[in-house]
C-alpha cells in the first residue's frame, strides 16, 4: 500500500488495485510502519536446487549463460550477478541462490514480476540445455495386502 494522503485524524492508503483504505492515525500510531527506499534499483533472488552430482564446470557454464542472458537485456538487468551455493541437503540436493539487479525500482512491481518470470523460464531452458536435473533419493517401499485372502479359482473341464 502507498500513502495517498495524510490528514490530522486519518491517513488514506492506496492499495495495488486502487482501493482507498482509511486508517485513523490513532491506530497507525500503535503499529510498525515499513518504508521502502524507492530510489535504488532492486535486487531479486531466485532460489533453486540441483543434484549434488552436478559438476563444478557445469555450474560455471550455468553462471556464464545466465550472465549472457542478463547482458542481452540491458534495459531490464544489470550484468552483475551472484550465484551462491548455499548448502547440501540430504547428500543429494545442493541449494543454490541467484542474485540479480533490476534496472527498475520498487514502484514497478508489475514489470519486476514479468522480468523475474522471464528470467526463471530462461533458467529452465539453460537447465535443459546443460542437462541439469534433480533426482530424488531412492526410497524403500513396503507393500502389504490388507483384506480377505484371495479365493482360489476352480476351473472345470465339463
Amino acid at each position: 500500500m502507498v500513502v495517498e494522503e495524510m490528514n490530522i485524524l486519518t491517513t488514506i492508503f492506496l492499495r495495488y488495485d486502487n482501493q482507498k483504505i482509511y486508517y485513523p492515525n490513532s491506530v497507525l500510531a500503535t503499529k510498525p510502519i515499513s518504508n521502502f527506499y524507492r530510489s535504488p534499483e532492486m535486487i531479486d533472488a531466485v532460489d533453486f536446487a540441483v543434484d549434488v552430482s552436478t559438476s563444478i564446470e557445469t555450474i560455471g557454464v550455468l553462471k556464464s549463460r545466465i550472465k549472457a542472458y542478463l547482458e542481452s537485456k540491458p534495459q531490464h538487468w544489470r550484468p552483475s550477478l551472484i550465484l551462491q551455493a548455499k548448502e547440501i541437503e540430504d547428500v543429494n540436493k545442493m541449494r543454490m541462490g541467484l542474485y540479480v539487479n533490476h534496472t527498475i525500482n520498487f514502484q514497478n512491481s508489475g514489470a519486476r514480476g514479468k522480468r523475474r518470470s522471464d528470467l526463471v523460464l530462461e533458467m529452465k531452458n539453460i537447465f535443459e540445455q546443460l542437462g541439469i536435473k534433480y533426482h530424488l533419493l531412492p526410497q524403500e517401499v513396503h507393500l502389504r495386502h490388507v483384506g480377505p485372502a484371495a479365493q482360489p479359482v476352480l476351473l472345470s473341464t465339463r
